[in-house]
């Protein structure tokens, strides 16, 4: 069972967010990985506009996964005096 984000302890609260440093870096390689087959779809003139739009979805959801968790964690941190 998941603890709410305050109730996490100074040492889960540090766990927490170098996993989601790990993540954000994991997920910027795939949005540019994305990116790169989009591009290459379009200079390559085999460009699909149905798989286009999925990578475009793709891409945003990969952009906007964890905005409000890092948002919080951040926050935490900051209130904890963490680093």
């Amino acid at each position: 069972m998941k603890k709410e984000l305050n109730e996490l302890t100074d040492e889960e609260l540090l766990i927490e967010a170098k996993k989601l440093k790990t993540s954000n870096t994991i997920d910027a390689t795939l949005i540019g990985v994305l990116v790169g087959i989009l591009i290459y779809g379009i200079a390559a003139d085999n460009f699909n506009y149905f798989f286009g739009l999925l990578l475009i979805y793709a891409i945003y959801k990969l952009a906007n996964k964890s905005k409000y968790k890092k948002t919080a964690i951040e926050k935490l941190l900051k209130e904890r005096n963490l680093k």
